[in-house]
Order: structure tokens, then sequence, then C-alpha cells
């Protein structure tokens, strides 16, 4: 069904916004050189690396040249970029990774090899299953490149803040998942598109408010243990 669901849906998908797709990717393709799509190598299910299809929102051959975390002052986006990136434009051409079976609707969302190699036992799981355009943890960290923006290093953010979370919620979902989940994760993307809300769905929100949490105590005690330190 799923597989099904995939095929019908995306290929409608692309039918309805190929307009759309036209004219982003003219404008793209002539603001900046480097064509209108961004191909990074992701891993998939089983550990299987596929291309991804994004509209190219930094310039030619950015990928790897920098931070892998992209906030919106990063030099590497080009004049249309963030606006893509912002309103997750950029994301669209991902429905040609459906209709072609790399990806799905819903699923966990596909990793750089860089971090995939550090996945945990536990973490490998995740490998089970087909990558998708959105996730609960694509939800929970809708804006994720506003972190990014504020931090000095958004790698680093990343691995402290986003990435724990995040591995949480696909474990989560590797765990519970199911048709009717899937279309509540997609009912939830798109109105957190055009919403901008903060609430989260009551699945998720104890394993996001367990990790808040925990990230305030841990950082009480580590204020704690500086301040014995210096007594």
């Amino acid at each position: 069904m799923k597989r099904g669901f995939d095929i019908v849906f995306s290929l409608i998908g692309l039918l309805i916004l190929s307009p759309l797709f036209i004219v982003i990717a003219t404008i793209v393709a002539t603001t900046s050189p480097g064509g209108f799509f961004f191909r990074g190598v992701r891993i998939g299910k089983h550990g299987k690396p596929f291309k991804i299809f994004k509209f190219r929102s930094m310039i030619k051959d950015a990928e790897g040249k920098g931070k892998w975390n992209v906030g919106d002052k990063d030099d590497r986006i080009t004049p249309i970029g963030r606006f893509l990136r912002n309103t997750k434009i950029d994301e669209l051409p991902q429905l040609i990774n459906v209709l072609i079976g790399d990806m799905s609707f819903v699923g966990p969302r596909p990793e750089l090899r860089f971090y995939v190699d550090m996945y945990t036992e536990e973490e490998k799981s995740i490998l089970d299953l087909k990558p998708g355009i959105t996730d609960w943890a694509s939800i929970t960290n809708f804006d994720q490149f506003e972190i990014f923006t504020k931090v000095v290093d958004p790698d680093e953010a990343y691995l402290k803040y986003i990435r724990p979370l995040k591995l949480q919620l696909q474990l989560f979902y590797r765990k519970n998942n199911s048709f009717l989940s899937d279309l509540k994760i997609v009912f939830w993307t798109i109105y957190k598109i055009f919403s901008r809300t903060q609430k989260l769905p009551r699945e998720i929100t104890p394993i996001v408010t367990a990790f808040k949490a925990q990230k305030i105590e841990n950082h009480i005690n580590k204020e704690v243990a500086v301040s014995s330190s210096m007594t």
C-alpha cells in the first residue's frame, strides 16, 4: 500500500507542480552558474547510497567545502537559495526520488555517510526503512536553520542538539510506523509549512519534552561543576 501511495501521489505532485518546477529551475539556473538541481549523495535503505534531488540553493559544488549544516548567513547560499531553503521549496524535487523508489513520502530523513558511520548498533536499524521526504524529526526540527544561523559552529550544534533527538524520533518511527501514522506525518508537515506553528503531535511530545529536560539538567550540572571547581 505504501509503495502504491508513493507512486500515485508523487506522479500527481510532479504533474501539478511542473509549471512551478520550470519557473524555479529557470530562476536557479540563470541567477548562478551550476544548473538547477543539486544531486548530493545520501545513504538509503540497507545503507545503499543514492543521489538526492533538490533545487540547488548553494553555489556549485558547495557541499563538503565548509560546514555540512547551513544557516542563513552562509556565503555559499545563492540569491534565490535562502528563499528556497526557508520555504522548503528546494525539497520538492525529491518527488522524483519517491517516484523512482529511492525514497518514500514518509521515512527517516536520509543522512550523509559521515553521520551514518556514527550510528550505534541500535541506530543502524533506521536503515531498515526507506528514507523519506518528511518524518517526526522533520516536524520537530522544522526551523533548524534558525539555530544554525545563530550559533558559531552549525556542525557542532547539529551533533549536540539536533542529531540526538532526531535519532530518538527516527527510532520511535522505526518501532511504531504504520500507514495511518504516515498520513498523520504528511498532514503535520503541510500544517507546519503553512502555519509555522510550534505545536507538536501528541505521539512525540513526551520524547521531545524529555530530551529538552535532559539538556537543561546537563547544562545545570555543568554550571554547578564549574562553580564548584572555582571555590
